[in-house]
């Protein structure tokens, strides 16, 4: 038989409850902590001892995979070439994986192992204790660290400071070594895209006729006569285009870019507006394009204007237009920075 409480909208199995005599209690008893077990550590020295050995190995793996990051970031450089840049990111990526588990693992298996593992319980209190409790607290932080045995355990308290003191290199080092060039915000101010250029598919390079465009296609896009040995690889990055047709009916676009368009036909950059993803994902009956990284959704009928996500501003438009033997081609370059917002844009 069980009862159910509208005010909680619960169900309590009566039989669990039940005094013998028909009537229930006004409270529980607390039924106190459960029967504790010492670990193999805790009565084994020599348990205990491996144990700190296997914390100190964790420790030092990931010393050592910190010193692999650092050689590998100088040693492995991204290049320009795709399989370059993939080599780089993975064997950096491998470093600091292993450098973040080993300090992640130690510190997990110091916890279960070595300190402490006595069941505690509290009252209640209000959220501002009172002076008392809190000098109490500080005791008990100072049981906290004379329990974890770090003062006693001199080769665990050196592998885990080298360990921590090392791992933030593998942070400063790549931001000190981007100082330059690559922080040069103004680079994204300007594409490979001019009056004229034709749009090409990407990455065949097959220029585009606009008789060619079927309303609902979608065409990856990139500028003509584009040579990758000639131009670096992050010049095709920042220009790549996606171009989309549309009834001329559904498209809302303001007074100054109503020339940005051609029957129906609009392109924007494919770079997220939020932290610079490939946005390809169209949805043909909302017009709704999509960052696969971080659900940013654009509206291509209105401008692309953020309709979802975290980014903050449209998706810069290329205008075009056609040629005189029909085939669609830019009016000029973008007229606003491609890519993630920066701090030296005004909106």
């Amino acid at each position: 038989m069980s009862i159910h409480d509208p005010e909680d909208d619960v169900t309590i199995d009566n039989s669990l409850v039940l005094r013998e005599d028909g009537t229930y209690p006004e409270r529980f008893e607390n039924p106190g902590h459960p029967e504790h077990h010492d670990r193999m550590g805790d009565s084994d020295p020599k348990a205990n001892k491996k144990a700190e050995r296997q914390v100190v190995f964790f420790f030092v793996i990931s010393i050592l995979a910190t010193i692999g990051f650092l050689i590998a970031y100088f040693a492995v450089p991204p290049g320009k070439t795709p399989e370059s840049m993939r080599t780089s990111n993975f064997v950096l990526g491998i470093g600091l994986a292993i450098s973040l588990l080993g300090i992640g693992i130690a510190a997990v298996h110091w916890g279960k192992a070595l300190m402490n593992d006595h069941e505690k319980s509290e009252e209640r209190h209000e959220q501002r204790s009172s002076d008392e409790t809190r000098e109490a607290a500080v005791e008990v932080l100072k049981e906290g660290a004379a329990d974890s045995a770090i003062g006693r355990r001199t080769l665990l308290q050196g592998t885990m400071l080298g360990a921590l003191a090392l791992f933030p290199l593998a942070i400063l080092v790549p931001i000190i070594g981007n100082v330059g060039g690559d922080w040069n915000v103004g680079q994204f101010k300007h594409t490979m895209w001019k009056k004229g250029t034709r749009l090409t598919t990407d990455p065949s390079g097959r220029p585009i006729k606009a008789s060619d465009v079927t309303i609902g296609s979608v065409f990856h896009v990139i500028p003509d006569k584009l040579d990758l040995q000639a131009h670096p690889l992050d010049e095709k990055a920042k220009s790549i285009v996606l171009m989309v047709r549309l009834d001329p009916s559904e498209l809302k676009e303001a007074p100054n870019k109503k020339s940005w368009s051609y029957n129906g036909i609009v392109a924007y950059s494919k770079i997220c507006t939020h932290v610079g993803c490939p946005v390809a994902l169209y949805e043909q009956q909302t017009h709704h394009l999509l960052c696969p990284c971080h659900q940013s959704t654009f509206d291509v009928a209105d401008g692309a204007r953020v309709v979802f996500g975290p980014a903050k501003r449209p998706l810069p438009q290329l205008p075009i237009t056609v040629d005189d033997e029909g085939y669609l081609v830019a009016q000029s370059d973008f007229h606003e920075p491609v890519g993630p917002s920066f701090w030296e844009r005004l909106t």
